[in-house]
């Protein structure tokens, strides 16, 4: 009777151990962890996966996918003078890399939206209260892919033609404002027009700004237009790009017009950065 009892007990051992480890006598193959039947979870995509996917987003906007940007700068390159904020136009850096932004805000395309989802491509936007103010959210989804709002004044004026009471209000009433709406209030601020003087730089340092941001080219409907004489991209160029639609651009999308941009970029070697990692 004894070796029966032992027998017995060593049975049921046997069983328990089974049930645990998914054996005979178990739970289903596939079972869930509320122990009801099911798939088991799809195993991580792989490399080549990934690869696909982005060729494929790529390819839905005429593109194909950018080399991957270096790794910024453990210590951000652009620095003022004791006491004075710096002005760029481009970044220090022997990379070949070039930084997007674009400005105002006036076409509010979602198929833009969709197109920088897609791409992952950043970008920054330095944008005018008088431009935005009827869709301030627009602009959100495109700030959470990870793509800052800075300050590009209140209602868009020649600031030359403005004492610095005027403009201080132009850019410190602007940072309030983007801080109230998007949560965060900027660090970089872009002039209209790229006109400044030193009574701009005087009320956006007093505004908190940490850089006045110019560029070195802009982007027009299917070409760029270079400030230096060989028409070429350099490394750590500025580029400036507007949300503008079809009226502005003569029957061409704003998608369209990205689109030219970006393959201008790829097609002299370059991928886009973050000009906020730099600045």
């Amino acid at each position: 009777m004894r070796k029966k009892a032992v027998g017995a007990a060593l049975f049921g051992l046997l069983m328990i151990a089974g049930c645990s480890s998914g054996g005979g006598g178990g739970a289903a193959a596939g079972a869930t962890p509320d122990g009801k039947n099911g798939d088991a979870p799809p195993a991580s995509s792989s490399p080549r996966d990934d690869a696909a996917a982005i060729e494929a987003a790529y390819r839905k906007w005429g593109l194909k996918p950018f080399a991957a940007p270096p790794a910024p700068p453990a210590e951000k390159p652009v620095k003022g003078k004791p006491g004075e904020m710096p002005v760029v136009s481009d970044i220090p850096t022997k990379e070949k890399i070039v930084f997007v932004t674009f400005d105002d805000g006036a076409e509010k395309d979602p198929k833009f939206v969709d197109m920088m989802r897609d791409l992952k491509i950043p970008f920054t936007m330095f944008l005018t209260d008088d431009i935005i103010r009827g869709d301030y959210g627009y602009f959100k989804p495109l700030q959470g892919l990870g793509n800052s709002i800075e300050n590009h004044t209140l209602s868009h004026p020649n600031l030359r033609t403005l004492g610095e009471a005027a403009q201080k209000n132009e850019i410190c009433t602007q940072e309030k404002k983007l801080g109230k709406e998007y949560g965060t209030a900027p660090g970089l601020f872009r002039p209209p027009y790229g006109n400044w003087n030193e009574n701009t730089r005087a009320a956006a340092k007093s505004c908190d700004i940490r850089a006045m941001v110019l560029w070195r080219e802009s982007m027009q409907i299917t070409n760029m237009q270079y400030q230096r004489g060989d028409k070429k991209l350099h490394p750590g160029d500025i580029i400036l790009a507007h949300f503008r639609g079809p009226k502005e651009l003569k029957g061409t999308s704003m998608t369209q017009m990205t689109a030219n941009m970006l393959r201008h970029i790829q097609e002299q070697g370059f991928t886009v950065a973050r000009l906020e990692d730099y600045v």
